[in-house]
């Protein structure tokens, strides 16, 4: 529908019509310019001058051409098929099945607007009825609805699943802002079959070698009363499986659920498989979902710390009981008159030795040729003259044989590690301990954490420094009686945590080894599930230690059976990354290779991945679940034998109808060239016939 509006009063129409009359018979009325020529000449031109006149005022008062457009939307039908694994298991024909559906799309797309969705870990457009998601989310599926169609013309959602989700929120909740009617199409079967599951275990990812973890093993049977079962827990190494352990479980209803707990020893490192079964049940509808496999990281982080002291003294107790209170240390402690194998110890602290009595030269040097890092703690039985030579960071000046109180005050410009506040405020208050009369200086590379106070005086003696020679970490506590600050800590505030937090981050900076390896591959994390990508970043370093990534690196991953994998890194700004797929539950090794400079530099780790078994842990569909939706949103839940009036009951809803949308455009009237051409086509004839008539 069109029209024509002006943007003056319309009256104004009336003055452009007698502006062109007037100007025709101002031109034409009793005009003698064509002499004997008949007075029809003078009424024709005179109308054409008026037509034109007429046209151009009217123009002048900006006439605007409307026009009302209408477009009807179909309504939006969307069909969800769930896309898991749990699907292809309740159907006994999914060719018929795929068909029907495939007959609903056609009959719906001839009055409908069709958008097909599937969905399991995340919604894709389409269906491709491949049945092999590992995870159920039908939540996600109605956020994703719901974003996508808000304020169009959503006529019905068909959501065909069993009911079962194992990821995201009840989808009951979840859905609740969709305007459309849902209509289910309830698949599996609602009865429950003879099952046996193996359906949960909770354990920690990471144990620690020597240590013992628990599994908790959640057993659930439908119908399997008084059937005989063993559960069976193997380690799975290779291709070689070691029972570990096996109990007998009795059944004794048809709704059974128990939970067991296992008790492993973790004697060996890296990532171990671990495999809980249960012996099968005869009649079982399936027994895929009898067995869960595990890993578990089994860290071999405990490092081992020797204090070798000249004498029994209470800091000895104090220290080891501090550090033994984080699960990745060992404490042994021996005396100078015990041999010891100080090469077997990753870190040693060295109470008040080199002493008076004992220059500990054997083990000093095998602390510097194995590189171990230590701790000297300066006491009354100290060789002062010696510790001066056998370290690099204090250099001390014996006086008399007499000694001083002192207390610790915090450097301002320490910066090794951080410093917590309550530390930073309580150390200054312990208890004075005690350090032999001397003149303390740092030097080299030291780094002071805590200055002697003597009394009230603050002085620049070093009471705790750290520092680094020979890419070896060492520590030199120029004091004695720590033990004090133990007993002073826990006579304040009744525990030792500020006591234990500094000789924490003590023995934390010293046993911390650097990497400065070159050339480093990266992994989040060990252990992925079958569904997860496995994503690596590399990194080069420069004889500077920066960052480049000129040359190309290259990645080779192998499985158990020795089948390798390669790749190549796609490098970023100035790293690598590589996203390496998915792979299938099992055990992996990777080195990456580059060459730089002519150097060839590799870099190993290694990796697990797990199956993921959660659509075989409910084998029985959830069709109370679909009522729910349906009732909730008014549709009807649709059994697949009714799947062929599925579209007739969709076309009889009187709320899903299309929906008009008007629109107006608007246009000036000036812009249409037949106008310009119609006005010209007027003046170019009358000016013609005025010319041939001889009227000019």
């Amino acid at each position: 529908m069109t029209n024509i509006a002006f943007q003056y009063p319309t009256w104004f129409i009336l003055l452009c019509v007698l502006a062109g009359l007037i100007y025709a018979i101002f031109l034409y009325y009793r005009s003698r310019a064509f002499g004997e020529q008949s007075k029809r000449l003078n009424i024709i031109l005179g109308i054409l001058r008026f037509l034109a006149v007429t046209g151009i005022a009217l123009l002048l008062l900006a006439p605007l051409l409307k026009s009302l457009m209408t477009d009807a939307k179909k309504p939006i039908i969307v069909i969800a098929q769930d896309h898991s694994e749990s699907i292809l298991s309740d159907m006994k024909d999914s060719s018929a099945y795929v068909q029907q559906i495939k007959n609903l799309e056609s009959q719906l797309s001839e009055d409908y607007e069709l958008q097909t969705f599937s969905f399991g870990e995340e919604v894709k457009e389409g269906i491709d009825y491949q049945f092999d998601d590992k995870v159920t989310n039908i939540s996600e599926l109605f956020t994703e609805i719901y974003d996508r169609y808000t304020g169009q013309n959503l006529g019905a959602v068909i959501l065909a699943t069993d009911g079962i989700y194992n990821e995201g929120s009840n989808p009951v909740y979840s859905g609740a802002k969709l305007s459309a009617p849902v209509f289910p199409i309830a698949l599996g079967d609602t009865i429950p079959d003879k099952d046996l599951i193996a359906k949960r275990v909770f354990h920690n990812k990471i144990a620690y070698l020597g240590d013992q973890f628990t599994l908790q093993v959640d057993i659930e049977a439908q119908n399997c009363t008084a059937a005989p079962v063993q559960m069976t827990v193997s380690k799975i190494t290779g291709s070689a499986v070691q029972k570990i352990k096996s109990e007998a479980i009795a059944i004794d209803k048809n709704d059974f659920f128990t939970t067991k707990e296992i008790v492993i020893d973790a004697d060996a490192p890296g990532v171990q498989r671990y495999r809980i079964s249960l012996s099968p049940v005869s009649g079982e509808v399936s027994t895929v979902n009898n067995s869960k496999d595990i890993f578990i990281e089994v860290l071999d982080a405990r490092q081992k710390i020797l204090i070798y002291a000249a004498a029994p003294h209470p800091d000895i107790s104090a220290i080891k009981s501090s550090v033994l209170k984080n699960k990745n240390y060992e404490v042994d402690v021996a005396y100078a008159n015990q041999n010891v194998n100080v090469s077997a110890y990753n870190f040693v602290i060295l109470h008040q030795m080199p002493s008076k009595t004992n220059d500990a030269s054997a083990v000093l040097q095998t602390l510097a040729s194995r590189k171990i890092p230590r701790l000297f703690i300066v006491g009354s039985q100290s060789d002062l003259n010696r510790l001066s030579k056998v370290q690099a960071l204090v250099e001390v000046k014996s006086g008399n044989a007499s000694n001083n109180e002192i207390q610790g005050v915090f450097a301002n410009n320490f910066s090794l590690f951080t410093l917590d506040d309550n530390l930073k405020k309580e150390v200054p208050k312990f208890n004075a301990i005690v350090s032999p009369f001397a003149d303390y200086k740092a030097k080299g590379e030291a780094n002071v954490l805590l200055y002697q106070k003597i009394g009230s005086v603050e002085t620049k003696y070093p009471l705790l420094v750290f520092g680094e020679a020979n890419d070896i970490k060492v520590g030199v506590l120029t004091a004695e009686g720590i033990w004090k600050w133990k007993l002073f800590n826990y006579l304040q505030y009744q525990n030792h945590d500020v006591f234990d937090n500094l000789i924490s981050k003590t023995v934390t900076y010293l046993t911390v080894k650097e990497d400065k390896r070159k050339f480093r591959v990266n992994l989040s994390k060990n252990i992925y599930d079958e569904n997860e990508p496995i994503l690596f970043d590399a990194e080069l370093y420069n004889d500077s230690y920066e960052l480049i990534n000129e040359p190309d690196a290259s990645l080779i991953i192998k499985d158990e059976t020795g089948k390798e994998f390669n790749f190549t890194f796609s490098k970023t700004n100035n790293a690598y990354t590589l996203n390496a797929g998915f792979f299938p539950p099992g055990n992996y090794t990777y080195i990456g290779k580059v060459i730089y400079n002519g150097n060839a530099l590799e870099s190993q780790g290694k990796f697990s991945v797990q199956s993921v078994q959660l659509e075989q842990f409910e084998t029985t569909a959830d069709h109370g679940l679909l009522n729910l939706l349906a009732g909730q949103f008014g549709g009807e839940v649709i059994y697949p034998s009714e799947l062929d009036s599925l579209a007739n009951m969709i076309k009889t809803q009187d709320d899903i109808k299309p929906v008009l949308y008007s629109t107006t455009q608007t246009r000036s009237i000036i812009n249409l060239k037949w106008i310009f051409w119609l006005l010209l086509g007027l003046l170019a004839v009358e000016w013609f016939a005025r010319r041939y008539f001889g009227g000019y």
